[in-house]
């Protein structure tokens, strides 16, 4: 698996050696040793995929008391996908990365927890598939708005506005979200 840090140290995109030939391929989209290898003490317990069409934007989203460390890949079309660093005390604290993800590219995003989470579709439709370190708790699921003037986003929109959830719409900004120690 190749490795690549990005502009916040904490999130790296990983690509898996994919093997290929005329039958199609086969790739090993996860290793515990190799987590070990980078130094990331992570242990999953839940899994999740999600479908949505073009220009929707789920996001940002984090999990405050118990967060969440995530590993993204995108199994059908192409999604920006965004993590947002929360943890007040951290040097990149307010700062994004962003990576385009797709089910031709075979990229993954690994967001750590204290992270917010969000995606764009760009193709017609995508499937994302993501682990997750610790179980979801809606009494702790929180929004960050996906379009905070503060944070500057780059969403690469297709149209004017992106589709959203009524609670992705009525999300706070930075200076008003809970955030991380």
């Amino acid at each position: 698996m190749q490795v690549s840090a990005t502009e916040i140290p904490d999130v790296l995109v990983l690509e898996p050696t994919v093997h290929g030939d005329h039958r199609g391929f086969f790739m090993e989209t996860w290793r515990q040793s190799d987590f070990e290898n980078l130094g990331i003490d992570a242990h999953f317990v839940q899994d999740n995929q999600s479908r949505s069409a073009q220009g929707i934007l789920r996001g940002l989203h984090y999990q405050v008391n118990n967060p969440q460390g995530k590993l993204v890949r995108v199994i059908a079309g192409d999604i920006f996908d965004v993590a947002v660093d929360l943890r007040a005390s951290s040097p990149t604290f307010g700062q994004w990365v962003g990576k385009a993800l797709s089910s031709d590219n075979h990229r993954q995003l690994w967001v750590p927890p204290g992270f917010a989470h969000g995606f764009y579709v760009l193709s017609e439709v995508a499937e994302i598939a993501y682990k997750c370190t610790a179980y979801y708790e809606p009494e702790n699921d929180r929004a960050l708005a996906w379009n905070d003037p503060s944070l500057a986003i780059a969403w690469p929109l297709l149209g004017p506005q992106p589709i959203l959830s009524a609670k992705d719409s009525n999300a706070p900004g930075l200076d008003a979200a809970e955030l991380y120690p």
